[in-house]
Parts: C-alpha cells; sequence; structure tokens
C-alpha cells in the first residue's frame, strides 16, 4: 500500500486545516491508519489513529478537543482536521498503516506516506 499526503501549508495560529492521506491498493478491514507529527530536531510523534472498520479513533493528549481524524472508505482516504492550530503543531506530518489498534508507536505501523508540511505562525 502506497501512501501519499496533501494539504499542508502555512496558517496563522488560531487558524484550520485539513490534511488528507489517499492509500493505493487494498487497506484490510482489520487495518488502523494513523497520523504522527515531527517538528525539527524531535522525535516522531503520534497524533491521531483510527480503525478502518467502524471508526473508532484516539487520539493524542495534545491534540484531543482540536483535531479530528476521519476517513472515507470508498476513496481509501484519511483526513485530519485541524483546528485552533498552535506554533507548536509545526512540524511534517505523516500519515501511516499499521495492523494493531489502539497502538502510539512508530514501530507498529508498516506504511508511510512522505509527509507534508504544516507550518503555524504566531
Amino acid at each position: 500500500v502506497q501512501l501519499v499526503e496533501s494539504g499542508g501549508g502555512l496558517v496563522q495560529a488560531g487558524g484550520s486545516l485539513r490534511l488528507s492521506c489517499a492509500a493505493s491498493g487494498r487497506v484490510f478491514s482489520s487495518s488502523t491508519m494513523g497520523w504522527f507529527r515531527q517538528a525539527p530536531g524531535k522525535e516522531r510523534e503520534f497524533v491521531a489513529g483510527i480503525r478502518w472498520r467502524g471508526g473508532s479513533t484516539y487520539y493524542a493528549d495534545s491534540v484531543k478537543g482540536r483535531f479530528t481524524i476521519s476517513k472515507e472508505n470508498t476513496q481509501n482516504t484519511v483526513f485530519l482536521r485541524m483546528n485552533s492550530l498552535e506554533p507548536e503543531d509545526t512540524a511534517v506530518y505523516y500519515c501511516a498503516l499499521g495492523s494493531q489498534w489502539g497502538t502510539r508507536l512508530v514501530g507498529a505501523f508498516g506504511s508511510w506516506g512522505q509527509g507534508t508540511q504544516l507550518t503555524v505562525s504566531s
């Protein structure tokens, strides 16, 4: 499965943006799709995850209430809606595909996109 992110850009603090991740190939119903981010000089961190079957979601505490992950099965696409953006949200955002529900571990996701840059100005 190949993953391609889009939708990043430059936004002012307090603004909103939606990222998309298109998956080519078969996404098994038991899969978990996740969004991660990596800021300069920092480790890649979990942001949000969604179960492909059923759509259950889970979030990092730092984004809970501000970010929403969703999916469109017919298009094999996952979205990350980001509201009330803060400069601390500046990072390269990656989508990833895994098979373990509820995990936040980078190593549990086997397929990754190339990333899309989000910059939040203060």
